[in-house]
């Protein structure tokens, strides 16, 4: 069985199976994976505790056993940006 690839804006429930400190599971918001030595299966990441109502707590470096982790929902995409063209009317416009 493949292990998922963790990425920027996963958003990951760790608990014990993903380490033992995790006594009280948390959820996080991956910021970015660590390029730094570590173990087979394992990784660092730098990540968001996430609060009750999904925002940022706390900033939190966190070393983690891939195989663990539990994924809450997919990377988030990037957000959109509608622009509306359209001619100006009025006073100044040309006119």
């Amino acid at each position: 069985m493949a292990v998922r690839e963790v990425a920027s804006g996963d958003v990951l429930r760790l608990t014990r199976a993903a380490s033992p400190q995790y006594v009280r599971p948390i959820v996080v918001r991956v910021i970015r994976v660590l390029d730094w030595p570590t173990y087979y299966g394992w990784l660092w990441i730098d990540a968001y505790e996430l609060g009750l109502k999904g925002d940022a707590v706390a900033r939190r470096t966190l070393f983690v056993l891939v195989e663990g982790l539990k994924w809450v929902s997919p990377a988030a995409p990037a957000p959109t940006v509608a622009v509306r063209g359209g001619v100006r009317h009025g006073v100044g416009a040309g006119s």
